[in-house]
């Protein structure tokens, strides 16, 4: 393996991050190693989480997280350029050093595949690993706005994917969707479990069971922590 995918692999592995700091620096990727562990066993941590039935979609709206990509982490560039930037390799920003122009997805951790990422026709999208819209209906539709404008730019819920696996995707959790690229499914799984575990989201039984049967496959899966706060800065607002 070639020392700069083995890093790229590294991240789109890890899912996990402290905050994303500054936008100028390194244009390889990530640029760094990132926190990957904290949390203990992933396997463990599924029995804390709550298990209640879906709620309705009733009310479940974009806007009722705040404004795509709003810079919460208050380094002057947004969140969806600090994810590209952290999950990407070879990057090219624009003039201001924040806009990420181009750059490759080394391997794209949902299909293992390498995937081009140029502004404008972008192949690549920044996926919430747990979805608004699933988020909404286990808890997050109870809520202040505060906490799901946080939720929804948190970088330890996002990670830079090939666009039509993510559309495929949808809001689906454990039970109803799992990456194509079988390797992943132990890293995606445990992140999802960090983020519900974070934010307090209830999980159905279904999808219960199915997160005890992936990470039973790698007992040792190390939980992600890191992140940003649970409260966005008192500036940003949602509907």
């Amino acid at each position: 393996m070639r020392p700069d995918r083995g890093r790229a692999a590294a991240v789109a592995v890890g899912v996990l991050l402290s905050v994303v700091t500054g936008c100028t620096g390194s244009t390889t990727g990530a640029g760094g190693p990132q926190e990957t562990a904290g949390g203990g066993a992933a396997l463990a941590a599924v029995e804390s989480l709550p298990v209640k039935g879906r709620a309705p979609r009733t009310g479940y709206d974009r806007d009722r997280f705040g404004s795509p990509w709003a810079d919460t982490d208050s380094n002057r560039c947004d969140t969806r350029d600090d994810i590209l930037r952290r999950d990407l390799t070879g990057v090219r920003f624009g003039d201001d050093r924040c806009e990420v122009i181009s750059g490759t997805l080394d391997p794209d951790p949902y299909t293992g595949r390498d995937v081009t990422y140029v502004r404008g026709r972008s192949q690549v999208d920044i996926d919430h690993v747990v979805a608004l819209s699933d988020a909404w209906q286990k808890g997050a539709g109870r809520w202040d706005p505060s906490k799901r404008v946080a939720f929804a730019n948190d970088p330890l819920n996002l990670l830079a994917v090939d666009a039509g696996t993510n559309r495929a995707k949808g809001d689906g959790d454990t039970a109803t969707w799992l990456p194509p690229n079988k390797a992943y499914r132990c890293t995606y799984v445990a992140a999802q479990v960090a983020v519900k575990k974070k934010y307090g989201l209830w999980v159905t039984s279904a999808e219960k069971a199915a997160m005890r049967r992936v990470l039973s496959r790698c007992p040792d899966q190390e939980l992600p922590s890191g992140g940003t706060p649970t409260k966005a800065p008192e500036r940003f607002h949602a509907d």
